[in-house]
C-alpha cells in the first residue's frame, strides 16, 4: 500500500496525477451514487475509505471503524476493496461472474481487486455490489465472523 499524507479526500485527489484522478474519481463516484446510508467516506488506510464510524461501532479488534470499501491509486495500479465480497459468497460469486461474462482477467486477494484501466472493472456489477449490504446486515456478518 501506498502510503499517503492527505488528511482529506479533495487533499488525496489533488495529489493525484489527472489521469489517475479520473479513474480514482469514476470509481468514487459508483461507489457514492450506491453506498447504504450509515457509512461514511473519509481518508484510512491511505485510501479514499468508505467504513463504518465508531460512533455506530466502537468495539472494533484494532480501534479503528470497519472498512466496508475503499478505493486508491497504488504505485503501479489502482486496489478496489470490497469486504462485503470477502464476507458474501454470493457476491463473490456475483463478481466472478461479471467478469467472465465480460472475459476480462480478475486479479483479485481477499476482497481486494487490483487493476491497470478503469475498464477493467465491470462498474455497473461493483455498484450493485456496493449497494447490496446495508449498515446493519454489514454489522451482523462481521459479528458472525468474530464468533467463529
Amino acid at each position: 500500500m501506498v502510503s499517503i499524507q492527505a488528511k482529506t479526500i479533495e487533499e488525496y485527489l489533488k495529489n493525484l496525477p489527472a489521469d489517475r484522478r479520473a479513474v480514482v474519481s469514476k470509481v468514487r463516484s459508483v461507489i457514492l451514487e450506491s453506498l447504504p446510508e450509515g457509512y461514511e467516506e473519509a481518508i484510512n488506510w491511505g485510501m479514499i475509505s468508505y467504513q463504518v464510524p465508531l460512533e455506530r461501532y466502537p468495539k472494533t479488534y484494532n480501534g479503528e471503524p470497519l472498512l466496508y470499501a475503499a478505493i486508491g491509486a497504488q504505485k503501479g495500479n489502482y486496489s478496489l476493496y470490497l469486504t462485503s465480497v470477502y464476507q458474501d459468497n454470493k457476491l463473490a460469486a456475483k463478481l466472478r461472474a461479471a467478469y467472465k461474462q465480460s472475459r476480462r482477467n480478475l486479479d483479485m486477494g481477499k476482497s481486494c481487486i487490483r487493476f491497470m484501466r478503469l475498464e477493467n472493472l465491470p462498474l455497473d456489477v461493483i455498484g450493485e455490489i456496493v449497494a447490496s449490504v446495508p449498515v446493519d446486515q454489514f454489522l451482523e456478518n462481521y459479528e458472525k465472523a468474530r464468533d467463529r
